[in-house]
């Protein structure tokens, strides 16, 4: 089957409770409300929104609430972002940040050079270059952790890799700690309240050791350096297709819960 618009697909036939918005056209409230008049009872949307309330699991997931028929479960870069955010700053504070994502290939790319409609640097050939590209998922974790907002911002470079991506986080800590301290909290952290989210490792790592993780964001003690008790460059890496797929897949089961005990 194929339809063009949402509000044509019979979920409600289907039986289907949860549908999950993936075709990246439909991310607003306004559009991804058609899959309700289809019949669906909930939307997840699998990538950032301008207007439906968005969640990142580990992060803020307790605040969603069973009258929110539509969500977004924010994009893989502020998934892998956030978690590190929230730690860091509630063990530390973070005064301000800029972060990069060195992010793989994905299908919104050109194979060879052509046109696009975005920007003219994101027609150019994947699998030959390294793009810059603007990502606002820096700007995002400001929606799930509101005290970070105006805070963080960022950018990425999109390289020709097919899978895996990994997150550059330089910040300046509002207390003194060192590189040390830092890696102890998260290292807490991926081993206690956000196990399964949030990971930590000192081996000596490349990218495609992370392929097929099913966790958000995977801290690299050892690709991290520290300058000052205070300014600090922090690297995390995710699987920017299976690990957001499981996150997809957490979100819906626990809006499952919640809305089983309204």
């Amino acid at each position: 089957m194929f339809f063009r618009d949402p509000a044509d697909i019979p979920w409600g036939d289907f039986g289907a409770e949860y549908v999950v918005e993936s075709s990246g056209i439909f991310t607003t409230l306004d559009k991804a409300s058609a899959h309700i008049k289809g019949g669906a009872k909930k939307v997840v949307i699998s990538a950032p929104s301008a207007d439906a309330p968005m969640f990142v699991v580990g992060v803020n997931e307790n605040t969603y609430n069973s009258d929110m028929d539509i969500v977004s479960n924010a994009s893989c870069t502020t998934n892998c972002l956030a978690p590190i955010a929230k730690v860091v700053h509630e063990e530390f504070g973070i005064a301000e940040a800029l972060m990069t994502t060195v992010h793989a290939a994905t299908a919104t790319q050109k194979t060879v050079d052509g046109p696009s409609m975005k920007d003219w640097r994101g027609g150019r050939g994947a699998g030959q270059n390294i793009i810059p590209s603007s990502t606002g998922a820096a700007k995002a974790v400001g929606k799930v952790l509101p005290e970070l907002n105006g805070k963080l911002t960022g950018m990425a470079f999109r390289v020709p890799t097919p899978n895996v991506s990994v997150v550059d986080l330089t910040c300046r800590l509002v207390k003194n700690a060192s590189y040390d301290d830092v890696k102890a909290a998260i290292k807490y952290a991926a081993e206690g309240p956000l196990i399964g989210i949030l990971g930590y490792t000192d081996d000596d790592v490349v990218s495609s050791d992370f392929i097929g993780d099913p966790r958000s964001s995977i801290f690299d003690a050892k690709a991290g350096i520290g300058l000052s008790a205070s300014f600090m460059k922090l690297v995390s890496w995710y699987d920017n297709e299976w690990g957001y797929s499981n996150r997809v897949l957490d979100l819906i089961e626990h809006m499952a819960l919640v809305n089983a005990h309204k």
